[in-house]
């Protein structure tokens, strides 16, 4: 919503000065805020938990899967970047390509991009064929009598090169994937909150029938503030309550953060970011489409909204 955006500022000053706590008081702030934020979400998605990252919450993500399916193995997308912690760089190619490599309980899918990837634009189907893969990889698994817990993607790839899935790629995944008995997860750290422009959250592009079963948070939830948060279903929180180990943050979801969070929702709405990001976004588009055709080292040229990508070619 812009740096030191006046909205924001006061709604932290004025939470200051009445009282900031630790997560074990109760405060109205949060509730309000979860109430706020589930009126963005599909319903199913009605239990939330605030922390102070995206990595946090990608970590707790990875934890309420395994715990809701009591498998292990996760499935992600080739170059995928998903956070700084010890688990999450186990599931970002990007990163532990470099470090110590491939887990055993770690699954890596073919980015589904129609412009460089296995299956481009001629390919008759390229959705089925991209989540044809997926399918493989857990019957190559499962032969290996390991269990898949989660598929676990950006609704967007944003660090994999701006990629944008074909529509209906996620609900064939997710299909593959609850008959293994894993849950799906959607991360929309880089790319919620309106960025897309014609949807609240980049995971709506794939269309209405598809939801995820935990969608998680960060970067522009508190506008630089730190605010993150998972939102599950029911049904995956009460299997991860019923360890009796309770999910404790301390300043996850802070009378602070909380007010903050309620003001960027509000700053959206108010001043219509939405409709920016489309209206910018395809203005941006489309002056990039016009140098595509005078440069031809300008290979693509994709997005929706405020999220774009330019592939340069040799």
């Amino acid at each position: 919503v812009g740096h030191c955006h006046p909205d924001i500022v006061k709604a932290a000053h004025e939470q200051n000065q009445l009282l900031n706590t630790n997560s074990r008081y109760l405060h109205d702030n949060l509730v309000d805020y979860a109430e706020r934020l589930s009126k963005t979400l599909p319903e199913k998605l009605c239990i939330f938990y605030f922390l102070n990252s995206g990595s946090e919450a990608n970590d707790l993500a990875l934890r309420l899967a395994r715990q809701y399916t009591k498998h292990e193995d996760v499935i992600v997308l080739d170059h995928a970047y998903h956070g700084h912690l010890t688990s999450l760089i186990d599931i970002s190619p990007y990163k532990f390509r470099n470090l110590e490599g491939q887990k055993e309980w770690v699954h890596v899918a073919p980015v589904p991009d129609t412009y460089r990837g296995l299956y481009r634009e001629d390919h008759e189907d390229s959705v089925t064929a991209y989540a044809d893969e997926v399918k493989n990889i857990i019957e190559q698994a499962h032969k290996r009598g390991r269990k898949i817990a989660a598929f676990f993607v950006e609704s967007l790839p944003s660090v994999g090169g701006q990629i944008i899935p074909p529509a209906g790629y996620f609900q064939k995944v997710a299909e593959h994937v609850h008959k293994a008995r894993g849950v799906f997860i959607a991360d929309e750290i880089q790319v919620g909150f309106g960025r897309v422009g014609k949807h609240f959250w980049a995971f709506q592009l794939q269309g209405e029938d598809f939801i995820p079963d935990i969608v998680t948070m960060g970067k522009p939830i508190g506008n630089g503030h730190p605010l993150a948060c998972v939102a599950t279903t029911k049904e995956i929180a009460e299997a991860f309550a019923a360890t009796g180990v309770e999910y404790f943050n301390t300043f996850g979801g802070n009378p602070v953060s909380c007010a903050i969070g309620l003001a960027v929702l509000d700053v959206i709405e108010k001043e219509h970011l939405q409709a920016h990001a489309t209206e910018v976004g395809n203005f941006l588009l489309k002056i990039l489409k016009e140098q595509q055709i005078k440069h031809p080292i300008i290979g693509d040229v994709r997005g929706c909204g405020l999220f774009i990508g330019v592939d340069l070619i040799k």
